[in-house]
């Protein structure tokens, strides 16, 4: 390849969009020579290869916006450590079925056990097969909206809770809500309903959440919107944190 034909690819690959492409000809036309590849072979190869470069540059975008606390995966996660977890029903989930289907994922338990730990594995995997994630705890959501709600801008913040594919809502259950803070929940969950998939963490059952939206009749129909489509999993082994503190006291006995 003459000097000024790679010139002329690498200004048409930036035009295109394609900056990898302009940095990496070379590598590979080299890679093709070695391999002795066919024209139709060297043309899969460089669409695999920006395809790949897309792919990846689209999910680190999506995990920055996404508001995740960290990107935690499942291989992270201690199964050993929750014997009465199915470690296959937390991986089916990972096939993201209930992505596809517009379905929900509710993680119940006690505090520590890792519910937040799996949904954002959840999310993370779900962001690397293309689809658009948003983390929020409860008590942020309703706060942004009400100070939305104020300012009269509601409709447009409801947006950034229900355009994301799935919706990752964190800590449901502490502290309560009043009323008019549920109303708003009620909102979110109504209007995803069949459009969207929510992944929800919570410390308590559904049989509280009269008492953690402060209606049970409010609370009796976004659970009816929730569960309608939705994979229950509890978790009610012991606290992953705690585990930690006292492994950390252990090691702190055994030097003094």
């Amino acid at each position: 390849m003459s000097e000024l034909t790679g010139t002329r690819i690498r200004t048409t690959a930036v035009k295109l969009g394609l900056p990898h492409l302009a940095d990496a000809l070379n590598q590979y036309i080299q890679r093709a020579d070695e391999a002795k590849m066919g024209y139709l072979e060297f043309l899969d190869l460089v669409l695999s290869e920006e395809l790949a470069v897309k792919d990846d540059r689209r999910f680190r975008q999506g995990l920055r916006l996404s508001k995740l606390p960290h990107h935690k995966t499942l291989d992270d996660y201690d199964f050993s450590f929750q014997p009465e977890l199915d470690p296959r029903k937390v991986k089916d989930l990972a096939s993201l079925a209930f992505v596809e289907e517009k379905a929900n994922v509710a993680l119940l338990g006690p505090p520590g056990v890792g519910k937040t730990h799996i949904a954002v594995a959840l999310a993370v995997a779900a962001c690397r097969a293309g689809y658009s994630i948003y983390f929020t705890s409860l008590d942020d959501m309703v706060r942004n909206l009400k100070t939305a709600e104020a300012a009269g801008r509601l409709t447009s913040k409801l947006g950034t809770y229900l355009r994301p594919a799935v919706l990752v809502v964190d800590e449901v259950g502490y502290p309560p809500l009043e009323r008019t803070e549920a109303n708003l929940v009620f909102q979110v969950i109504s209007k995803r309903y069949e459009k969207g998939s929510i992944i929800l963490t919570s410390n308590k059952t559904f049989s509280e959440w009269g008492q953690v939206f402060g209606d049970e009749v409010l609370a009796t129909a976004i659970l009816d919107r929730l569960l309608h489509h939705c994979e229950v999993v509890p978790i009610n082994g012991n606290s992953y944190r705690l585990k930690n503190r006292l492994q950390a006291i252990e090691r702190d006995t055994d030097v003094a």
